[in-house]
């Protein structure tokens, strides 16, 4: 990768971290105004609204993903007629796929009481038509989606980035406004939807003024092109319905096995949200990315950036999941309350634990869209779904919201065994050694880890009494994790660089 296609790397990056930081923002605030201003039964019919009314993202298929990486290989070969085909015709099915979406929007309104019988019935009239709203307005913003799709083709995550990232920001001080003011379900999907369709305007206000070059027109829509699509789309639509399983129906499931606990979960599940919000907004600027290099057949290159971005997705992951298993009762307590604290720490420690193991594998599965090869990789991802799916109903029906936490972490295990077992030794493309993708990417992580592992645990066995911390401890912990850090965090090359700059920073 040369200097100027890692500059654009990190750019995006940061453009795709300052929207997850955006949305990661509005996702930890919000639940400490809302838990507190909801009765937990309240915050929970509107925690399982937002689920139920997320489906409707599963009728994607994938196809703004497809659209990013299309635009960029295109890009890369300079063909602007194939990118304007692909586009055009995304944009169509994307449309007739917003209106099955909306039918199924009113479906899932028409079924909730049945299906949730556990709500209680002063709550069923403002869910149901607070799904509609909500579930409405993100059915009409699907075709909209190809707006994002060429910007991240384009390689101008920051337009996405400011557009989320705002419409983030408003939509949760309306809803903080409308709750204040003794505001119910109704009022705050209606909120939610307004907000939705003014974002969508705005995306096809800066397409039009930044990115005029793609065309749009009817004549272009093209079966050639519908082909590509579903010859691209249909392993992520499999993947898609895998990560349906896995999470999408977790909050659904504990709403149907003890609705009671739906407001603990949810807000366990929000750290969650942040979790992997962090990971998927620094590792999918992957996808145009390898899509170049595999355009350009460096193979081998391909192989060291996945290990390098495992290694430091796996740091992000011990960094930020470490605290949320270690002192997963004081954060909710601080955060959301002692309510939430005593009721969600032990889902909240479960999902954290099942997360670090299934996300560690982003990058490789980054990299497997952005050169195509995704489409090899399908029995994993519906193994982890299914499993993930089977434990929660069995254990849901027996340990009701803890059993359901415990499917995804089955799940995340069945999942990485897969891609051992199974994906990486048919994905030749992307040359490396398994060897050193666990020694590099995941090894050397977990060994800087360990001092910040032991003291949790001596940590977490004196939780309930908050005693002052051993400041000798501390720094003991704090010089152990730089030692291993430097020694083993870091290749020899990142040492001898880091060197380098620290001299010529003392000249």
């Amino acid at each position: 990768m040369n200097s100027k296609d890692r500059v654009v790397l990190v750019k995006n990056a940061f453009a795709n971290v300052a929207r997850g930081s955006a949305a990661a923002l509005v996702a930890i605030i919000l639940p400490s105004f809302l838990t507190r201003l909801m009765s937990p039964e309240a915050f929970g019919a509107w925690s399982l609204v937002l689920q139920l009314s997320t489906f409707v993202g599963y009728l994607d298929f994938g196809i703004q993903t497809a659209v990013g990486r299309f635009v960029a290989h295109a890009g890369e070969r300079a063909d602007v007629a194939h990118r304007d085909r692909i586009v055009v015709t995304s944009m169509a099915v994307l449309t007739a796929a917003a209106v099955v979406a909306i039918a199924a929007s009113g479906f899932l309104a028409l079924l909730l009481p049945r299906v949730f019988h556990q709500v209680p019935r002063l709550l069923v009239a403002d869910s149901r038509m607070a799904l509609l709203l909500v579930g409405g307005s993100l059915a009409v913003g699907l075709p909209f989606s190809v707006f994002n799709g060429i910007f991240v083709g384009l390689q101008r995550y920051e337009v996405p980035a400011a557009v989320i990232g705002v419409t983030r920001a408003i939509s949760a001080i309306c809803l903080v406004l409308i709750v204040r003011r003794g505001g119910d379900l109704t009022q705050m999907g209606a909120a939610v939807a307004t907000i939705n369709l003014a974002s969508y305007g705005l995306q096809y206000v800066l397409y039009r003024k930044l990115a005029p070059a793609v065309r749009f027109s009817l004549h272009l829509v093209s079966r050639k092109a519908g082909r590509e699509l579903l010859d691209y789309c249909v392993t992520l639509t499999l993947w898609s319905f895998a990560m349906l399983l896995v999470s999408g129906l977790d909050i659904s499931l504990v709403g149907y096995f003890e609705f009671e606990k739906v407001a603990y979960y949810a807000v366990a599940a929000t750290l969650i949200v942040f979790l992997i919000g962090v990971q998927n907004a620094l590792f999918n600027v992957m996808i145009p990315s390898t899509a170049v290099l595999q355009a350009r057949g460096d193979a081998v290159q391909l192989g060291r950036i996945m290990i390098t971005a495992t290694r430091y997705g796996t740091f992000i992951l011990l960094g930020f999941g470490l605290p949320l298993i270690f002192a997963a009762r004081p954060i909710l307590s601080i955060w959301v309350g002692a309510r939430y604290a005593v009721e969600g720490a032990l889902i909240l420690r479960v999902l954290t634990t099942a997360n670090i193991i299934r996300l560690s594998a982003v990058p490789y599965v980054m990299t497997l869209i952005g050169t195509g090869q995704h489409r090899l990789v399908t029995v994993t991802p519906l193994l982890e779904g299914v499993s993930n799916l089977a434990v929660s109903v069995v254990a849901g029906h027996f340990l009701g919201a803890i059993g359901v936490a415990i499917g995804t972490l089955v799940g995340g295990i069945v999942g990485v065994v897969g891609n051992f077992t199974y994906n990486m030794g048919r994905t030749l493309e992307i040359k490396f050694q398994i060897l050193d993708y666990v020694r590099d990417g995941l090894l050397r992580p977990v060994v800087c880890a360990l001092p910040l592992i032991a003291a949790g645990l001596v940590f977490r066995s004196s939780e309930v009494s908050f005693t002052a911390p051993d400041y000798g401890a501390v720094v003991a912990v704090s010089l152990s994790t730089a030692f291993l850090l430097w020694r083993y965090g870091l290749v020899s090359s990142e040492r001898e660089k880091l060197r380098l700059r620290l001299s010529a920073s003392q000249v």
